[in-house]
Formats: C-alpha cells, sequence, structure tokens
C-alpha cells in the first residue's frame, strides 16, 4: 500500500509560484505542492508535532468537520491531544509507528492503521520510534441521536480489511471502517480504490459534505463544473450538493481518504 503526505519542505525559486490552488464557494482544491513547511501549526499539548490544518469550520468552506495532516518526530506525541470534549476523531497512519492509548488501552500503530476515538474517551498518542510519524486527524464534533449509544473506540489497519466493490464493476470499490448501517456513527472516514480506468458514471450530487486527500495514484476529478487533475496528497473540499465525478488515470490505482456526514437528520434552522 501507498499513503501519500504533506512533501513539507520549500520549492526551489526557479518553481513558476502559479499553482492550481482553486477556492471557490462550492469546493476548494488544495494541491500537494502548498503543503509546504511555512502552514504549519504547532499545536498546544503537543510535543515534537507539526500540523498541517488543511480543512476546518468556516463560512464558505467546511462545515462539520477539521482535518489535519500530523507529523510527530520520535519521542513527540500528546498526553492531552484533543480539547474539545465533544470530538470523536478518526487517525489513520500514512507512516511510521507510533503507541495509541484509549481510555487506558494500548494500540501499536504501523502504517496502514486506522482508529476511531470517540468523543469523551481518553487518548495519548506518542512516537515510540526513530523515524518520523506521519498520520491523518480528522475531527468532528458528534451528534448525539435519541436512543443511540456512543460508538465503541476500535483500532484496525486498512489490510486486515475488506474492499466492497460497486454494483456492476471490479475497477470501483470502498474499503469501510465502521458498518454504513451503524447509526451510532454520525460520520465515515474510509477509503476509495479505482482501478486504472475506473470512474464515476454520473455526476453524484448530494447532501454529504466530502473532504478527500488523495493517497496513491491520478485522476481526472469533477468539482462542480470543472475537471482537475488530481495526484497523491492533493486535497478537495465538497461543500454539500457539489457535483462531483471521477476518471481514474494511469497505471496505478487511484485511492483517497474520504469523509462524510452521515446518519442524522438536516437541522431546519441555519446556525443550529
Amino acid at each position: 500500500m501507498s499513503y501519500a503526505f504533506p512533501p513539507g519542505g520549500l520549492p526551489e525559486q526557479s518553481v513558476n509560484p502559479e499553482g492550481a490552488a482553486v477556492f471557490t464557494e462550492a469546493y476548494a482544491f488544495i494541491p500537494a505542492i502548498t503543503m509546504r513547511d511555512i502552514v504549519t501549526s504547532f499545536l498546544p499539548g503537543w510535543e515534537k508535532t507539526r500540523a498541517w490544518i488543511i480543512a476546518r469550520p468556516m463560512t464558505g468552506f467546511a462545515e462539520t468537520f477539521a482535518q489535519y495532516a500530523m507529523e510527530v518526530e520520535a519521542g513527540g506525541g500528546s498526553e492531552t491531544p484533543e480539547p474539545d470534549a465533544g470530538a470523536e476523531a478518526v487517525l489513520f497512519v500514512a507512516r511510521g509507528r507510533g503507541n495509541l492509548a484509549i481510555d487506558g488501552t494500548q494500540h501499536k500503530l504501523v502504517e496502514g492503521s486506522y482508529a476511531y476515538i470517540p468523543a469523551g474517551a481518553a487518548w495519548a498518542l506518542r512516537n515510540d520510534s526513530d523515524a518520523l510519524l506521519q498520520f491523518h486527524w480528522v475531527r468532528k464534533r458528534y451528534e448525539p441521536a435519541p436512543g443511540l449509544s456512543v460508538p465503541e473506540a476500535f483500532v484496525t489497519r486498512e489490510q486486515d480489511e475488506k474492499l466492497n466493490l460497486m454494483v456492476n464493476t471490479d475497477k470501483w470499490g470502498t474499503t469501510r471502517f465502521a458498518e454504513p448501517t451503524d447509526l451510532r456513527h454520525d460520520m465515515h472516514v474510509n477509503i476509495v480504490t479505482f482501478q486504472p480506468g475506473g470512474l464515476i458514471p454520473f455526476a453524484e450530487t448530494h447532501v454529504m459534505e466530502h473532504g478527500l486527500y488523495v493517497l496513491q495514484g491520478t485522476a481526472r476529478y469533477l468539482l462542480n463544473k470543472d475537471w482537475v487533475e488530481v495526484g497523491p496528497g492533493d486535497f478537495m473540499w465538497l461543500r454539500a450538493f457539489c457535483p462531483q465525478a471521477c476518471v481514474a488515470t494511469g497505471d496505478e490505482p487511484f485511492r483517497y481518504l474520504l469523509y462524510k456526514d452521515v446518519n442524522r437528520h438536516v437541522k431546519l434552522g441555519l446556525g443550529e
């Protein structure tokens, strides 16, 4: 498996600064080349760690989630990583190894590890290796629903989960880490895989908001009315009802980490 991560560093002075980044009311395209050292943040409670904050709730942009790319040096990490007691989290490891504790239970993280951490859980994370630990962190404020309990924490690996193929094709599938019919979950963070030549055969237009981080491969991706060439490390945010489609290109699988909000009634007043 191959998992992209922000490149860091800084382009040479000979590089043309006229880039491909796009920010609109319907979508944003943030290419990997923009995720450099000078746009990282250092977070309270985290040691020897820097973060690329690539999505956050704000007017005209992401409304339901935040997404970080976290880089932790040897011995770094946090005993108090999450400042919001109402926030749930998904961690997905791109490179390196670490130790994750959730409510006192220890879990070893390796490349491809996936952890769901429910709201209110006490957790801590340390890089217990000599190499960098690089992982994606999706945060969402959990929405309780009558009669539903909070989901349990779990840790797995992509390599241990099934690829669920779409109907009538072997070129497009989804690795689902939470059961779609488990209504306790109000977000899904999955991995979508297209084989070369695979495609979404219609312009999806739906209520779910999306964050897509490209893990591997290349594609032409429809964002509203624009076809955009995307590749490893690129990030796309799609507002609810933004039309989207995909045509995988190249000679290797095209894969991305996909966030979407699910399984809750629509709020009927602005600001609720």
